[in-house]
């Protein structure tokens, strides 16, 4: 699961779940926080340094969509905190209290979605 987080107001603007973690799984959720909020002036997105985020593909994207790519430099994880404690509390209210049988079902769960039928 890839997710932006708004720093300002804490809530998760973007996401996307996939059974990889690649560039499109990240790009996914990026592209639905600026559908959601539609800015108008360049936003900062910051990550960490996985290499989703330093290849070419992510900062051409970046450049195409007026966005401003922000990374601490390594080792220093202090900046990811909100992030980290969306995934947290995603673990502990959510994931961990149910039993899914499939990715399918986690999603839905997640995602609150209606399910899906069999």
């Amino acid at each position: 699961m890839a997710v932006v987080v708004d720093q300002f107001s804490r809530q998760a603007v973007g996401w996307s779940m996939g059974s990889l973690m690649n560039n499109s799984l990240v790009l996914d959720a990026v592209l639905m926080a600026l559908w959601r909020r539609q800015p108008q002036a360049p936003v900062i997105v910051h990550s960490d340094q996985g290499c989703r985020f330093t290849g070419n593909e992510w900062q051409a994207f970046m450049r195409d969509h007026n966005l401003v790519s922000s990374m601490s430099r390594c080792g220093n994880g202090h900046n990811n905190a909100v992030a980290e404690s969306f995934f947290q509390l995603l673990k502990r209210e959510r994931i961990r209290r149910r039993n899914n049988s499939t990715r399918s079902d986690a999603r839905a769960d997640v995602f609150m979605l209606p399910p899906r039928p069999k």
